[in-house]
């Protein structure tokens, strides 16, 4: 398994991707974000993080970087975590959008979620993560949240676009590997993202 991981400036979880891809044997190198993607990857990621700080609105600039405009759609397996699937949504690359969450505040906390007729356990750090979608088959549901804070459509957390082969996902299995972090529910992702490259 080879990984390449997109770093924008103020991406923050970049490292815990890295070393969370290490922990299963996986490859990993970064891909600066001014990049065009050449190499071949298993999996790309897009980290969770603030690019460019969320400037205007979460992902709104870093949709136009050169790795975002040469992501190898149907030949890697493309997975936006947090930030990275608002940056997904932005591109047009997953339907819906992401807004500002009920609360209007920024929720960092455990999130109970629905995964493969399991309840996982995986944090959530976010302040635009209402999930919002005119349409989506249920087939395109990858994860759902047990208590739904921040008010996304249909309890939505994560999406799988099989067609193209892109994940989006709010909560992040990356701080959910190690057992010092207290969570392990999210080598379950990794695990799902391996059997899917």
């Amino acid at each position: 398994m080879k990984a390449g991981i997109i770093v924008f400036p103020a991406t923050n979880c970049d490292a815990d991707t890295k070393r969370a891809c290490e922990f299963f044997g996986w490859s990993a190198e970064y891909i600066w974000h001014s990049d065009e993607i050449k190499k071949h990857y298993d999996v790309i990621f897009l980290p969770g993080g603030f690019s460019y700080g969320d400037y205007i609105s979460a992902g709104r600039i870093a949709k136009f970087s050169a790795a975002v405009e040469t992501l190898p759609l149907r030949d890697s397996l493309i997975v936006g975590i947090c930030n990275g699937f608002q940056i997904l949504c932005e591109k047009g690359l997953l339907k819906g959008a992401l807004t500002d969450n009920l609360s209007c505040r920024f929720l960092s906390e455990p999130a109970k979620l629905y995964f493969q007729d399991e309840i996982i356990t995986i944090p959530i750090a976010h302040r635009q993560g209402n999930y919002t979608v005119d349409d989506l088959p249920d087939e395109d549901i990858f994860l759902k949240y047990v208590n739904n804070k921040n008010g996304s459509d249909y309890d939505i957390a994560g999406i799988y676009d099989r067609k193209t082969r892109i994940i989006g996902m709010m909560p992040h299995p990356e701080r959910a590997v190690f057992k010092e972090t207290g969570f392990i529910d999210g080598r379950k992702i990794f695990e799902f993202i391996k059997n899917e490259c």
